[in-house]
């Protein structure tokens, strides 16, 4: 008995060294990252909101981490050609920027998407939100935002309105202002936002919602005029600019927003690290000023902050993609 005793003690201790030699390798693993440059993929062109929003974070990322940031832009797809890319990532070294659609309804948009955003990517932080701003060409007929949501309506489908793609939410939005306005105007998709800017002032599209930064540029230069934003109040971003409640569309509040994505086997220490410090510099006053005048307010949330907006998130787009029947098959 006794030396049944002392033989079961001595596999104990064995085991119980084994133990905790793998998970000090572990935390030794995770501890050493980063080994080698952070890649940051965005799914739109250069001079687009989400890698402008990429661009700002490298510089102070790549100083808080020790090693270079890499900004790689993989276009198409309305970004799920980059999403897909983070997804299946397996160097811990690649993340993604992305926008509300790439982490939340591209599944329900297309069923044959090579990735399941809410089963292979792990929510890092939320960065930024804003409003869109919905435009029309300098031209546009009427005098009030109201006149022209009429002439819209008179239009019918023969007014187009341009998005980055199908299942942004651009798309997604124009498609909830059709059902709450009675404007119908059809969609034309294009590589990304600045496309579809230079598309509204070179008169081939009438419609459009973009992001404030971009939309603001043009609307003070006089090359595209302001309709309203899609929220039921003004907002700090663009104070000028009337809400489309002002406009007379009723109970229309839509954001957009960027965030910071990493593949799901990515390990959770790396994930939380990497949290914290996307936290900690968009919330730094250069940031938040920098951030501004890209046209977002700052959030820079925790992991968890972020999954609760992509929850949330796909349930409201969601039942836009169900009532409109919308897909990219």
């Amino acid at each position: 008995m006794r030396r049944q005793f002392f033989r079961y003690a001595s596999l104990l201790i064995a085991a119980c060294a084994m133990s905790t030699g793998a998970t000090a390798q572990n935390v030794s693993k995770s501890s050493a990252w980063p080994s080698k440059p952070l890649r940051i993929v965005v799914g739109f062109p250069g001079g687009s909101s989400p890698d402008l929003t990429a661009r700002a974070f490298a510089e102070p990322l790549s100083k808080a981490l020790g090693q270079p940031v890499i900004v790689e832009n993989k276009v198409g797809a309305a970004g799920n050609i980059a999403a897909d890319t983070v997804a299946k990532a397996t160097d811990d070294h690649t993340i993604g920027l992305m926008i509300n659609g790439n982490m939340t309804i591209a599944k329900l948009l297309n069923p044959k998407l090579p990735y399941d955003p809410l089963k292979d990517l792990t929510p890092v932080s939320l960065i930024g939100v804003s409003p869109l701003v919905l435009v029309a060409p300098a031209n546009a007929a009427g005098a009030t935002p109201k006149d022209v949501l009429d002439a819209a309506r008179a239009a019918g489908n023969t007014w187009n309105y341009g998005t980055p793609g199908v299942g942004t939410v651009g798309h997604l939005g124009m498609e909830l202002l059709k059902s709450k306005s009675g404007i119908a105007p059809v969609h034309i998709p294009y590589p990304g936002y600045p496309q579809v800017a230079t598309a509204l002032m070179a008169g081939d599209l009438q419609l459009s919602l973009l992001p404030p930064a971009l939309a603001m540029t043009q609307i003070r230069a006089g090359k595209l005029r302001a309709i309203g934003i899609t929220a039921s109040v003004r907002s700090a971003l663009v104070p000028d600019l009337p809400s489309l409640s002002e406009a007379g569309v009723k109970d229309f509040n839509l954001e957009i927003w960027n965030a910071v994505a990493a593949p799901n086997s990515m390990p959770k220490p790396v994930v939380a690290r990497l949290s914290t410090l996307f936290g900690e510099i968009a919330r730094t006053p250069e940031m938040r000023q920098k951030m501004f005048q890209q046209g977002w307010s700052v959030v820079g949330t925790s992991a968890e902050g972020l999954a609760n907006r992509v929850k949330a998130d796909t349930a409201l787009l969601g039942n836009i993609i169900a009532s409109q029947a919308i897909n990219v098959e």
